[in-house]
């Protein structure tokens, strides 16, 4: 008899449970990680609408509402894979204006996105408030780099094949992107250092296999 596979809901309702088992007070700060292409931003937007199942205060920002402005990501020149790495993003004001204050629970602190990187500009603040019991989920490559690694409470490691992650960047770029895109060895040259230097999945609280967005699957790194 065939097994049955895990639908996406199942994976990350299972999920949800450990988060809210763990972290079911106070502030926390989930992480989803992943290269190009894992799936990020979709699966982190599934997990924070689970975790608010019950009313339960969760919020969303992407490490993309951190970038540096241009003329910072570029200075090691536009093909540059340490300058994609090192430079894209602003991690000091991310610090400051989200993860700080929402930290301790101030009235009105904490800040979501920063920089319109299409812009290439400041977006207008918009504070942002919750109650004593929240999480906030955050999406984005890197995500696990040593500067942020204390940060999260949990953090989730999408595993992809380099074929499929490239078949969706490719896709989500074709149209968003093609106005700002250098020569691509930008990114995966950038990618390369952050696997070599910082073994994100060994960093990672969990780690999900998510080449089939309909069905993902937890992989425990134990038994790879």
């Amino acid at each position: 008899m065939a097994l049955q596979v895990p639908s996406r809901s199942e994976v990350i309702a299972a999920l949800a449970d450990e988060i809210l088992h763990n972290y079911g007070k106070g502030r926390s700060i989930i992480a989803v990680d992943g290269l190009d292409g894992a799936g990020k931003t979709v699966f982190a937007d599934a997990l924070a609408a689970q975790l608010g199942i019950g009313h339960r205060a969760v919020f969303r920002a992407s490490l993309d509402d951190f970038h540096n402005p241009r003329l910072v990501r570029y200075a090691r020149g536009r093909d540059s894979a340490e300058g994609f790495y090192r430079d894209s993003f602003n991690y000091e004001t991310f610090k400051r204006v989200l993860v700080e204050p929402f930290r301790t629970g101030w009235i009105g602190s904490f800040v979501l996105r920063a920089f319109d990187l299409k812009r290439d500009a400041p977006f207008e603040q918009k504070w942002s408030s919750g109650p004593v019991d929240a999480l906030l989920v955050v999406d984005g490559i890197f995500a696990n780099r040593p500067e942020l690694r204390g940060l999260w409470n949990f953090s989730i490691w999408l595993e992809v094949d380099p074929e499929v992650a490239g078949a969706r960047v490719r896709a989500r770029d074709a149209e968003e992107f093609e106005h700002d895109l250098p020569n691509p060895e930008r990114y995966s040259g950038g990618q390369a250092i952050y696997l070599d230097e910082v073994k994100p999945r060994e960093a990672a609280t969990a780690i999900v296999d998510n080449n089939d967005f309909e069905h993902p699957k937890r992989v425990f790194a134990d038994s790879c």
